[in-house]
């Protein structure tokens, strides 16, 4: 972060102390109108929220420390478990986004043409174990990297390279050029198919399948088992918020790949920051979105927290 410009440095502070704000604000509102009644809804969100301060965190953590610890070089395994614990909170957030999706989709589905029979996720169990599948995936294809030797030998200028003084790189993927095997690359591209590709395809299309309901039966829709007092508005509101953030997610994530693919036309250094503003950006505007639609982020929850 010492070397980005002062514009895109200002942003980059702005993006996560929103996004900071939004995730927190988001966990207290749930636990203050939802506790101890959870539903299957307020765990995928406070998994997703909990996946976005986990990324900030680390993601601060690595900042700080690094700009701290200019003059002096950051150790192999320092690195690593930073870049994977700041990747896991990323991935995280992907995997609780799709089981929203497909959740709500489901949901939605099920009040057009079942009426109010419930699916497989409204039970808190069957939720709490997506939610833990979704934490351990996320664990398994970030593992990985701690096999990634990411510093180049001593006496071989590193700080250029990588964007980092430390020598401890941006990119997830990067490694020394004298031990960079193909397994790298191959563990490069099937990530992106099953953390960016596959995620992006799901939501995509339970989009496209909810949108199609919203529109073509808007008078059917009628809360199922997720409406909090104000019926069919409420639920109605819920699928809108999740639908948007459904398309910001879409945005996001579609520009992240772009930045992928032509990786050798693109500046190293300023690549990475550009995928990190991305993330931070779902990140931050995701809690907001969720928030303010399901009615989490009124008047009345902010004099309780």
């Amino acid at each position: 972060m010492a070397g980005l410009p002062v514009d895109l440095l200002g942003l980059k502070v702005f993006i996560l102390c929103a996004g900071l704000v939004g995730n927190v604000f988001l966990i207290l509102a749930i636990a203050h109108t939802k506790f101890p009644r959870f539903k299957s809804f307020d765990l995928f969100l406070l998994g997703l929220a909990a996946a976005n301060l986990e990324e900030i965190a680390i993601t601060t953590a690595f900042d700080v420390d690094f700009l701290r610890a200019s003059s002096r070089a950051v150790g192999t395994w320092s690195c690593r478990s930073l870049k994977f614990l700041s990747k896991f909170g990323e991935v995280a957030s992907i995997f609780f986004t799709v089981l929203i999706s497909v959740f709500r989709q489901q949901k939605l589905s099920d009040v057009a043409n079942r009426a109010n029979l419930p699916i497989y996720l409204d039970s808190v169990g069957s939720a709490r174990m997506a939610s833990g599948a979704c934490v351990l995936l996320a664990t398994v294809v970030n593992l990985p990297v701690f096999a990634i030797d990411p510093k180049e030998p001593a006496g071989n200028a590193t700080g250029n390279a990588t964007g980092n003084a430390t020598g401890c790189p941006l990119d997830f993927f990067q490694c020394s050029e004298s031990r960079c095997p193909a397994l790298n690359g191959l563990y490069k591209y099937l990530f992106i198919l099953v953390c960016n590709l596959l995620p992006l395809a799901v939501v995509t299309v339970t989009g496209c399948l909810i949108l199609a309901v919203l529109l073509g039966k808007r008078s059917k829709v009628t809360p199922a088992s997720g409406g909090t007092g104000s019926g069919g508005s409420t639920f109605h509101r819920g699928t809108v918020a999740v639908l948007a953030a459904m398309g910001l997610f879409q945005v996001e994530w579609t520009l992240y790949l772009i930045l992928q693919l032509p990786a050798a036309s693109v500046d190293f250094a300023f690549r990475a920051e550009a995928e990190l503003l991305i993330s931070f950006s779902y990140t931050c505007i995701s809690p907001y979105v969720y928030g303010i639609g399901s009615d989490l982020f009124s008047l009345k929850n902010f004099k309780k927290t």
